[in-house]
């Protein structure tokens, strides 16, 4: 801890980060000229910060935090087993107690046949994993051509070269070399923007059967899986219509195509209920799992897979060359086994299905009457804004995408409220945590923001309608 004492001021601090951290999803030469912005502590649903501001977290740091910061129960168990057993790898016909536990807890929660769990450090390492798993299972089953996975575009499923070139976001492309081969992209369901006039149920059809079509343009036996988050977190909070996942299923179903969701934002509590499969009935062969495992605790993650697919893995793959050095950490997993204690003893998710997610969607919805908001929108604990210059046309704004998402999250920072922007969305997720009175708190410094980011956008001359 020594060098925690070195720094005499924010000052400091952020003239070392410059100096010596690279961030990601940062600009460095504008963080560099700004200075980060340091936290120091956080308790509950807020964080504080260097210069002594309180935040409400309505982020849940990166989707993660469910149960809240400061629970000392997480912090013993880390120490208890660092004493015990600090480290030790899961390669080679080696296990350990704590993920022994924690595989056989999670298989007990999981919907459906999901039962196996080959644990990674992330989300992005569990998806690079899943690109290298169904590869090998339909390999194994004698079906070596079954390579591509279809992906949707403005889809998120981690920043490494394989999990970023399964998620669809143009602007990773651009860097790197991704993607990587063999792997597709169709429409995501999304209805305001790309719905144009036709109903929600009507264009959640068309969207799924956009996977349909991409099956076929790519020849059925070419096809090793669909991969979708069932919500699409960092996308913006894009919550498919009623139609689109029932169409979804069937298609996988009927062209023998694995589905994996991606749930690591959406496990563990975030839509109302334990998995967001169980919140739209999907029956996913692979469930990626990471962030709310532990409530971010500790870094870990893991692809859980269906008892079909082991029990075929286990009579026809033999071994699976594939693994990484803190798979199935120790003490990573003495700490998501007792999230999970938390989240069930405490009946975190009951409480967010029954009491503070319809709280917070009578709030959050309050905030469309808002003349700068065309839609508010909600899932459990996660919500998204979309801004707009024109409320009835759903219209995007003439300038840059993102100027007056920026201009909101600005003001956000600035009065005490984590807000993200996607784009002009303005997004949340906070911890499952969050108390009815802590939600009128978000509630009214989100309308508070909503007031001065439409003050500034009409000072600038902002409110020009732009084109899709």
């Amino acid at each position: 801890m020594e060098h925690l004492t070195n720094f005499q001021s924010t000052a400091d601090m952020q003239a070392a980060d410059a100096a010596h951290h690279l961030h990601p999803f940062t600009d460095t030469t504008e963080i560099n000229d700004k200075g980060a912005r340091i936290i120091t502590a956080a308790n509950g649903v807020y964080i504080n910060d260097s210069e002594g501001n309180k935040m409400l977290d309505a982020m849940a740091g990166l989707w993660c935090v469910n149960i809240g910061y400061g629970r000392n129960e997480l912090a013993d168990v880390a120490h208890r087993q660092m004493l015990e057993l600090p480290y030790y790898n899961t390669f080679f016909m080696t296990s350990h107690p704590p993920v022994i536990a924690l595989a056989e807890k999670i298989a007990d929660l999981m919907p459906g046949d999901l039962n196996r769990v080959f644990f990674a450090g992330s989300g992005s390492e569990a998806n690079d994993t899943n690109i290298r798993l169904v590869r090998h299972y339909w390999a194994s089953m004698g079906k070596p051509d079954k390579r591509i996975i279809i992906s949707r575009k403005n889809a998120y499923h981690g920043s490494s070269v394989g999990s970023g070139s399964l998620g669809g976001m143009t602007g990773m492309h651009a860097q790197g070399g991704m993607p990587i081969p063999d792997i597709t992209h169709i429409d995501q369901p999304y209805w305001y923007a790309e719905g144009g006039d036709l109903s929600p149920e009507e264009f959640g059809l068309q969207a799924a059967r956009a996977l349909e079509a991409e099956i076929e343009r790519l020849g059925i036996d070419n096809v090793a899986a669909f991969i979708a988050e069932p919500v699409q977190g960092a996308g913006g909070v894009i919550i498919p219509p009623s139609t689109y996942w029932p169409e979804i299923q069937r298609i996988c179903d009927e062209n023998e195509i694995l589905l994996i969701a991606d749930e690591v934002i959406c496990a563990f509590g975030r839509t109302g209920n334990w998995f967001g499969s169980q919140t739209f009935n999907i029956r996913p062969d692979i469930m990626t799992i990471a962030k709310g495992l532990s409530s971010g605790y500790q870094p870990i993650g893991g692809s859980v897979i269906s008892e079909r697919m082991a029990k075929d893995l286990d009579a026809h793959g033999g071994e699976f060359a594939h693994g990484y050095t803190y798979s199935g950490h120790p003490v990573a997993s003495a700490v998501a086994l007792e999230n999970l204690r938390i989240l069930e003893e405490e009946k975190i998710v009951d409480t967010v299905r029954d009491e503070t997610a319809p709280y917070l969607t009578e709030k959050w919805s309050a905030l469309a009457d808002h003349p700068l908001v065309g839609e508010a929108r909600n899932i459990g604990m996660m919500g998204a804004l979309e801004l707009t210059p024109d409320k009835s046309a759903r219209a995007p704004f003439a300038s840059d995408e993102g100027t007056v998402g920026l201009i909101c999250r600005e003001f956000c920072f600035a009065n005490g409220l984590i807000m993200r922007h996607v784009g002009n969305k303005m997004i949340i997720s906070p911890p499952l945590v969050i108390s009815k009175s802590e939600i009128d708190e978000l509630a009214e410094k989100a309308w508070k923001c909503l007031d001065l980011t439409l003050a500034e956008v009409n000072n600038q001359g902002l409110m020009e309608v732009g084109t899709r």
